[in-house]
């Protein structure tokens, strides 16, 4: 009990400017459950595994069900989550023979770890046995459980913003765990007692650098004009794109799934950009640079990435191998010599 003339601390108001959840004392919950679904399926949509049988990939998301929610209690965040997602996966091998089969995962929650997934993958009735069935249940699963195992990485950092509410001095106080369920200590942001950022700064995420090389076949200048060009870029993404090519000007493109800013360039020989894929934490963009090198008959790109999240590093250089690089030579014949 507090001494007389104290008070409780836990009902100080001065300890917060706006009086709000004084020191986070008060339960407070947060419905994640339309966000998750969101997420979820940008996550899956898309995912792609490759052999030298043919190719994989995830063309639907078609069930979504469950729910997820994250309360706060004495500045404790304890994660709720139970998924059933079932989706559908396409194959092309090499030959051009096309197969269609189905996705089950009936197990997401927080009571499992991603090693207990039960990830199911099969090929639809009538179509004939494949390798490829095979190679979607081994690298195709672990890109899944991959992906999954984001989703749970965004919903603790992404979502979460603003429910461990800054004090006086504007900085939340230390979080401390707590258990969900039977597992849910494997669930919980634990900060071991060190102060957290204010609020209004963002969370920070893990991000890494790398760089990718491709030689084409073209001109410094051909190629500058590629990246830069809107009708250019539709032709090789094969689809609707919006591209402002100048200084601050805003790209996007592939559906909406990649857009960003070009903050610098030099004709034929540097473009800087911020870019992201719409699945990112929010307002996160790594920096692009790539760079035209004049090879005499050919020229060689470099591309050195900066800021991509460390969960999405293998997804972000497939996607520039397959997406920019290949499309772009399949495209404009930039990948054969002509004799």
């Amino acid at each position: 009990m507090a001494k007389w003339g104290e008070g409780d601390p836990r009902w100080i108001v001065e300890e917060r400017a706006d009086a709000t959840n004084v020191n986070n004392w008060h339960w407070t919950e947060r419905d994640a459950t339309n966000w998750s679904s969101d997420k979820l399926k940008s996550l899956l949509l898309g995912l792609s595994v490759e052999s030298e049988e043919g190719l994989c990939e995830v063309t639907e998301v078609g069930k979504v069900e469950g729910e997820a929610s994250i309360n706060n209690r004495k500045g404790k965040l304890i994660f709720f989550y139970e998924w059933n997602l079932k989706a559908t996966w396409t194959a092309k091998s090499k030959a051009g023979v096309k197969y269609k089969g189905a996705i089950e995962v009936p197990n997401l929650s927080d009571e499992n770890d991603m090693e207990d997934l039960d990830i199911s993958v099969s090929l639809n009735k009538d179509e004939p046995d494949t390798p490829l069935l095979n190679l979607m249940k081994t690298k195709g699963s672990d890109k899944i459980r991959e992906a999954l195992g984001s989703y749970v990485g965004y919903l603790k950092s992404e979502f979460t913003q603003g429910m461990i509410l800054p004090t006086a001095n504007g900085v939340a106080k230390p979080q401390s765990t707590s258990q969900s369920k039977a597992k849910l200590d494997k669930t919980q942001i634990s900060t071991s007692g060190s102060t957290v950022a204010p609020v209004n700064t963002g969370v920070k995420i893990p991000t890494c650098k790398f760089s990718m090389r491709e030689t084409f076949l073209t001109s410094p200048a051909e190629l500058y004009r590629v990246f830069l060009n809107q009708e250019m870029v539709q032709a090789f993404t094969h689809a609707p794109a919006t591209v402002d090519g100048e200084r601050g000007g805003k790209f996007r493109l592939l559906d909406g799934n990649v857009f960003g800013e070009f903050t610098e360039l030099t004709p034929d020989e540097k473009i800087v950009m911020k870019w992201r894929y719409n699945n990112w934490p929010c307002e996160h963009y790594a920096t692009i640079t790539m760079t035209f090198l004049d090879r005499s008959s050919e020229t060689e790109l470099k591309v050195e990435c900066r800021g991509v999240p460390d969960s999405q590093e293998e997804q972000t250089k497939e996607g520039w191998k397959r997406y920019y690089f290949e499309a772009i030579k399949q495209t404009f014949g930039y990948g054969a010599r002509l004799y």
